[in-house]
């Protein structure tokens, strides 16, 4: 946001350099980025008085001309027709930086003689000042500016450039940065009893045109997205360019002039920061106004001549006929003001601030109005600003304006005011800033208070309580509750003035979401067993997502983006494998050995109609030598169950009850798979990479990969430690082989060994397969542990024990022993 001085000091008595204004605003809370001119700085140019004019010795045309500066009287050539004695001029002595007058070059002002007779500087034409191209004669200035003074600070003005947070929409206006100024500085100087606020514009006009509801009607079909709608009706306006000093005024803010209707709405949204707009009267069918939904897909052609194709959800201005305008964001080609226009309306509304951003952004249209409507405006705004809008339009483009105002107020609301506990201040501040103080800067900012007593008997606590019941002004819609009040008392007493007291007691420890804390865990965990930590970008490209895949079908959809910046960064990832297998890929044509790398970060799978899912996860990936060669063995590639054995040591110190089922990955090798649960709910999948994934990927050797899925897992992880008694009694070892179809596996095996509670302990020591078993079956052998917490097992009982396992196996899996 822009801020001429020399416009805020039409409302605000600015008595102090810029500098310090800027340094107040800054230390408030609205932070000035900068301070710029309107002018160039026009170093070593100042203002001078001519005090003689001679005729050259040596030249017809061209003139002696003695000037003071205040500090000396220096003599120059001049060859201007319009330079006399008494007029201020602009001089610029030797070493001054301008504009050549002939070639319009640069260059830099040097001693001269001009037809034998020295000259000591240059009187200066606006061409060589760089402001036209007029050059006949020299730039002639005010009589009344001081001698000596800077050129730029007499034809400049001096901007402040303000960084306006969200929540301070009152700020992106003039008046809003003025009643700042006169909040920080001026109103400090002020006796308490005699705060008023800053002067604002007259806004009375003259009424001398028809009744309103003669000429225009409004209704509003959806109110929950247009809460107030004013209009005004002028007519017989003359369309023509706009007086200088208003175009300076938009020029210096950074808006482009129009004609003098649109300059003007423009004006006072930068005045008041009320969006307005200005419909020709004679293309509005019917004079009749609707607020409305768009129609889904309605096609409409704004302001700049592009056709927009609109959703349901937009809210439009349309007359009896057609759509005029896209509300609180462009206007219509099919409504503009032109060179023709004679009769306008005139529309200052509010909008919903949420309907504005939707629409703004998803027809990217973003302008001034929607920055301010996208900002949450009060309602009260519109008949301020409207009211200003016809003054200053009666005043510049002349016309009549219609008797009375249109005023369609469906979403008023009562003005309920904030109680906040007068003991507050001091507990919030930790300070007692005393209530002259507190009540001081409330009268400062145009904040209306009054007292409260309170009696607290129903609650418990016996006695009257005071409360300030406190007013928030009709252009602030940031102060809600107690806080927002007490706060603005510390920016107006100053943050700095506050005193500094250290805390009463300890800090308490910050306890993090839970779910950083588990993340840590995995950390530490992969980084025991020698895994490398790995950090992705969470944007990832279709066709990498697809290449984890065997099929190319992806088991979840992913978050498309709008605008991606590149083809690789077209959506949020739904899994953490492709970096880590492009890991693998990439570092194996650098390195030998064995890789094991792992992420920790969040997956994103698209939810239609809702926001998406993030799911934690912890994906990791080994490949290449287990162990590498040595004088005892050859090297070691790693298999299926280092991957499982990784994983089974840190779920085992989680104390977790997971159970391991073959799963159906796309991404893994079928039958080299498997899928972790608990408790029926799946959280993970580890595996041998399917071989189609690992072309995909250009790896050329055998890769695993685990996937966990922190958010789900983590509501199962049982806090604590387990602890069982060491046994008392020794256990009995037996052995068993067992042919059994090669479609069993170990885990049925196991689970029916499970329900013998004498057994405790199953260690699978061999698997076999070949001539010694007949085709289609296979030997498992088993090594079983006895053990009872009550005695020494006897043979008796263990042979006993022995043959009901055997039975049930031969029962239940079709099982015999091996001979």
């Amino acid at each position: 946001m822009k801020a001429p001085i020399s416009w805020l000091k039409e409302y605000v008595d600015i008595n102090i350099p810029a500098e310090e204004v800027a340094e107040k605003l800054t230390a408030a809370g609205n932070e000035v980025s900068g301070i710029s001119s309107t002018v160039p700085a026009w170093e070593g140019v100042v203002v001078a008085e001519v005090l003689s004019v001679e005729p050259h010795p040596n030249a017809d045309r061209l003139r002696l001309v003695t000037v003071n500066t205040g500090s000396e009287q220096p003599k120059v050539v001049c060859g201007a027709p319009n330079v006399a004695v008494g007029k201020k001029v602009a001089f610029a002595g030797i070493g001054t930086k301008l504009v050549d007058g002939h070639t319009g070059q640069p260059m830099e002002l040097k001693a001269a003689v001009i037809r034998g007779v020295e000259s000591k500087g240059m009187v200066l034409s606006e061409r060589e000042l760089g402001i036209s191209d007029r050059h006949e004669g020299i730039l002639e200035l005010p009589s009344e500016a001081v001698i000596g003074t800077k050129l730029a600070d007499l034809l400049g003005d001096q901007v402040l450039e303000l960084d306006i947070t969200p929540n301070r929409v009152d700020c992106m206006s003039i008046t809003g940065i003025a009643r700042e100024i006169f909040a920080v500085t001026v109103s400090k100087d002020i006796p308490q009893m005699e705060i008023k606020s800053i002067t604002m514009p007259d806004t009375a006009y003259e009424e001398k045109g028809p009744d309103i509801s003669s000429l225009l009607s409004v209704t509003i079909d959806a109110p929950d997205l247009c809460p107030r709608y004013t209009a005004a009706v002028v007519k017989d306006v003359k369309i023509a360019e706009s007086p200088d000093w208003l175009k300076k005024r938009l020029t210096a803010v950074g808006m482009r002039p129009i004609n003098n209707i649109v300059d003007i709405t423009n004006y006072v949204m930068m005045e008041y920061g009320q969006p307005m707009h200005a419909f020709d009267m004679s293309k509005i069918a019917g004079g009749k106004i609707n607020v409305r939904r768009a129609a889904e897909g309605e096609k409409f052609v704004t302001l700049d001549g592009e056709e927009r194709i609109l959703s349901g959800d937009t809210l439009m201005i349309a007359d009896g006929e057609k759509a005029v305008a896209i509300a609180g964001v462009m206007g219509g080609a099919n409504s503009e003001v032109s060179a023709e226009t004679k009769d306008i309306i005139l529309e200052s509304a509010n909008f919903n601030s949420t309907g504005i951003h939707h629409a703004s952004h998803r027809l990217k249209l973003g302008s001034e109005a929607s920055m301010r409507f996208e900002r949450n405006l009060n309602p009260e705004l519109a008949m301020h600003a409207l009211k200003r809008a016809v003054q200053l339009i009666l005043q510049i483009c002349g016309g009549q304006a219609a008797t009375g105002l249109i005023n369609i107020y469906p979403g008023k609301k009562t003005r309920l005011g904030v109680q906040v506990p007068a003991s507050r201040f001091s507990l919030v501040l930790g300070a007692d800033l005393g209530y002259d103080k507190i009540l001081r800067a409330f009268k400062a900012l145009g904040i209306e208070f009054y007292w409260e007593t309170v009696d607290e008997a129903e609650y418990g606590t016996g006695g009257e309580t005071q409360f300030l019941r406190v007013y928030s002004p009709w252009w602030r819609t940031d102060l809600n509750i107690p806080e927002d009040m007490i706060e603005e008392v510390a920016r107006i007493y100053g943050y700095d003035n506050l005193p500094v007291r250290p805390l009463s007691g300890d800090i308490p420890k910050r306890v993090g979401p839970p779910i950083l804390a588990f993340k840590k865990l995995w950390r530490i965990a992969l980084a025991g067993f020698g895994f490398q930590e790995m950090m992705s970008l969470s944007l990832s490209s279709f066709d990498a997502l697809e290449r984890t895949t065997s099929d190319g079908k992806l088991t979840a959809e992913p978050v498309k983006l709008l605008n991606p910046m590149t083809s690789e960064q077209e959506c949020l990832r739904t899994n953490l494998r492709a970096p880590l297998l492009t890991a693998v890929s990439s570092n194996r044509r650098f390195e030998e050995g064995g890789f094991r790398f792992f992420e920790v970060g969040r997956a994103y799978h698209s939810k239609p109609g809702s926001l998406p899912a993030e799911p934690e996860m912890v994906c990791g990936v080994i490949a290449g030598e287990a162990e590498p060669a040595g004088w005892q063995q050859g090297k070691r590639p790693f298999d299926f169950y280092d991957a499982k054995g990784l994983l089974e040591t840190i779920l085992g110190r989680m104390n977790l009850p997971y159970t391991l089922e073959p799963g159906n990955d796309s991404g893994l090798r079928p039958g080299h798979q498997a899928q972790i649960s608990v408790a029926g709910v799946t959280f993970g999948v580890f595996g041998e990479v399917h071989p189609k994934v690992l072309k995909n990927f250009d790896i050329e050797e055998k890769a695993f990969l685990f996937e966990i899925n922190l958010t789900s897992l983590m509501p199962k992880v049982r806090p604590g430690r387990s602890y069982q008694p060491l046994p008392k009694y020794p256990a009995v070892m037996r052995d068993i082989a067992l042919v059994l179809d090669e479609s069993v596996t170990h885990k049925q095996v196991s689970d029916i060994l499970a329900n013998f509670s004498l057994l405790k302990e199953v260690r699978l020591f061999d698997v076999y397969s070949g001539k010694q078993v007949p085709d289609g079956k296979k030997s498992l052998a088993y090594r079983l542990s006895f053990q009872s917490p009550a005695a020494t097992l006897t043979d008796n009982e263990v042979d006993k024990v022995m043959a009901e396992i055997v039975s049930t196996l031969m029962s239940q899996l079709g099982a015999t022993l091996r001979a």
